[in-house]
């Protein structure tokens, strides 16, 4: 438990926090030391000869936890036969043998695979009649009672802040009970379930109650999706919006983030406002670019008082007066803009973002998706092509999971069409189309789709990145279809990362030997494609950076459909004009499959080409109120140094 006001990995002080947080380097480490706490508890426990018992959590945060406890187990012998688990919550109505279903989800994260006593473990029944849910709740908090309390609560947190599924408007004193779900929690779910449309609306949750009366609380949440919520939670005021927040009151709550999760923090974000700092050259970017924007302010018109006012009157006496640092920053930001991607020929290298030579460079873009590389980085796409240079896309997964069941069944059909037109007999198309129409006929809910399925549905795909291709000037033998085994599962949830993997990465880096890479740093995708997509990229990139032709290759990183960069983060923004964003649109629209009603939406309705046009425009509108160059449009890179 955290007691000193000091966080010993950062040394930042905390006073801007109200609930202890721990901040870790990732999520593995994290889940390892939350791991070890627990296991210590269950080992004074068995000393005591008393049951352990916990309240455990679903969700993608705690899967890492459970695998360090089945390891735990496996290796290190730890007995959970004196651990008697309650878990928060189940979707309702729901089978307990579903693929979505909390119970088979907790017996092959953990349940099947350590030797805790069925009787032991308790899951919320999704199986009830409405009229037995209400004593079925207060028998589950009855028996949690009659054990003498949780030990130990492990949470997750929402992206509205709820925690269980005690969502905004929850009570303090609520009690475990049916809720209906919120619209924010059924989007974040709703790719589990093929659509929103399948999506439960109700779901048993354990009260607030309940959660503030465990002994020991532990929130985990990873990645930059959660910052906003985490901050908000830890620093802002308690209130029934956000329940999380609640545990601002509760005596011994512990926030477990890794740094993504905690970036929005004060302290890891603002830390000059928090104590004396070293000020680097990157710090002191994003001070002064963050105090433009907060003041409405161009950068060359922050004055001495601006400065002083907002806790960086140290930087003023380390680096002013703020005319020197404000034109310092103001030239950094401009030389990030450029309208040559690939490099200026004949220009002053220290002046732009890329290299001048060679003139004419090869290029990979990977896309992880048949589509992030016009979503993402389209108008950069297109002037790379323009400008000379020999464009390659590898894309790496099929995203045949992303096309709807509708789509798939449009395309068989119209191949039997096309044959009977064209007086082509084909009894296995017939027999693929009949195969097909049968399955979806009487698909159920998140049930994985037959092989003959996938295939056409990555096909349709396929067809939709050539059409883009083609419409940027790319030629067949640019276009790389990749295929990474980790996302050919068939399900929403993908493999890890493997060794093929990495080696068809690198096979196609090693051929194309090239002198610029791009690759999705779009972390924030609900799905975590991208994330194992920029791993494998990055794995090849330092298997062989050995290799004579990687002194010269650099990599770009682009964000996608999901965010963008900050603005104190950018190294190399292209700029567009409304003639290319239009563009850029059409060929966006080439990907049909995913117009009008996309099969994972995410928590933002606008379409993809909405979201890019918009997440373009506002950072020509940064640029723009820093006082630089007034862009209809820019997309937005951070070169990363392997």
């Amino acid at each position: 438990m955290l007691k000193s006001n000091i966080d010993k990995a950062t040394g930042f002080e905390k006073r801007f926090e109200k609930i202890g947080t721990v901040v870790y380097e990732n999520s593995e480490v994290a889940s390892k030391a939350v791991a070890k706490e627990i296991a210590d508890l269950i080992k004074v426990k068995q000393a005591q000869r008393q049951p352990c018992i916990l309240g455990l959590a679903t969700g993608s945060s705690p899967k890492g936890l459970y695998a360090e406890l089945v390891r735990l187990h496996k290796d290190e012998g730890l007995s959970f036969k004196n651990v008697i688990s309650f878990n928060l919550d189940e979707y309702y109505p729901m089978e307990p043998d579903s693929v979505n279903s909390y119970v088979r989800f907790m017996k092959e994260q953990l349940f099947n695979h350590i030797d805790i006593l069925p009787e032991n473990y308790n899951v919320p029944d999704g199986l009830l009649t409405k009229e037995d849910i209400a004593d079925y709740c207060n028998a589950y908090e009855a028996k949690i009672e009659a054990m003498g309390g949780l030990d130990l609560q492990v949470l997750g947190i929402g992206g509205n802040g709820h925690i269980g599924f005690n969502e905004s408007g929850s009570l303090q004193n609520s009690k475990t009970r049916l809720v209906a779900l919120d619209h924010i929690t059924r989007v974040a779910a709703s790719g589990d379930f093929s659509g929103l449309e399948n999506t439960p609306r109700t779901a048993i949750t354990l009260g607030v109650k309940k959660i503030m009366e465990a002994k020991r609380v532990i929130l985990l949440a990873w990645g930059e999706r959660k910052s906003n919520i985490i901050k908000a939670s830890v620093e802002g005021e308690i209130t029934s919006r956000v329940p999380a927040s609640y545990l601002q009151e509760h005596n011994n709550a512990t926030f477990i983030l890794d740094q993504a999760a905690a970036s929005k923090l004060t302290r890891v974000n603002t830390p000059w406002l928090v104590e004396k700092i070293i000020w680097t050259d990157r710090l002191i970017r994003k001070a002064v670019l963050s105090l433009a924007l907060n003041l409405k302010k161009p950068i060359l018109m922050l004055t001495d008082a601006d400065y002083i006012e907002n806790g960086m009157s140290d930087l003023l006496a380390d680096s002013g007066p703020a005319y020197d640092i404000n034109i310092k920053i103001f030239n950094k930001l401009q030389n990030t803009i450029t309208g040559w991607p690939g490099g200026k020929p004949n220009a002053d290298d220290s002046k732009h973002p890329e290299r001048a030579q060679p003139v004419k460079k090869r290029v990979i873009i990977f896309s992880p998706h048949p589509d992030d590389d016009i979503i993402s980085m389209g108008g950069t796409f297109k002037r790379l092509h323009e400008q000379g240079h020999e464009v390659h896309i590898g894309y790496q997964t099929s995203g045949n999971i992303a096309v709807a069941d509708d789509e798939a069944l449009r395309f068989a059909s119209f191949v039997c069409d096309y044959n009977e037109k064209f007086g082509i007999t084909s009894a296995e198309a017939l027999a693929i189309y009949k195969k097909s129409a049968n399955f979806l006929k009487n698909k159920k809910s998140s049930e994985i789709d037959i092989e003959e399925v996938r295939y056409i549905k990555g096909l349709i795909r396929k067809g939709e990145a050539r059409s883009t291709c083609h419409f940027i000037g790319i030629p067949d033998e640019q276009i790389h279809f990749m295929e990474l085994p980790f996302y050919e599962t068939g399900a929403i949830k993908k493999n890890p990362i493997g060794i093929g993997d990495v080696k068809i990465t690198a096979d196609l880096i090693e051929k194309i030997k090239p002198h610029q890479i791009y690759a999705a740093g779009d972390l924030a995708d609900p799905h975590g494609t991208h994330k194992v997509c920029l791993d494998a990229v990055m794995a090849a990139v330092k298997q062989l950076k050995s290799k004579k032709f990687m002194k010269d290759c650099w990599v770009w990183l682009y964000r996608g459909a999901w965010q963008e960069w900050g603005v104190d983060e950018i190294e190399m923004a292209v700029p567009m004009g409304p003639d290319q964003v239009l563009e850029k649109r059409k060929g966006i629209f080439k990907h049909q499959s995913q117009k009008d009603g996309v099969v994972f939406q995410g928590n933002d309705s606008r379409e993809f080409w909405q979201r890019a046009e918009d997440r373009n425009k506002e950072t020509a509108d940064l640029y723009d109120e820093l006082g630089l160059s007034h862009y209809a449009a820019m997309e937005a890179f951070v070169r990363w140094y392997y």
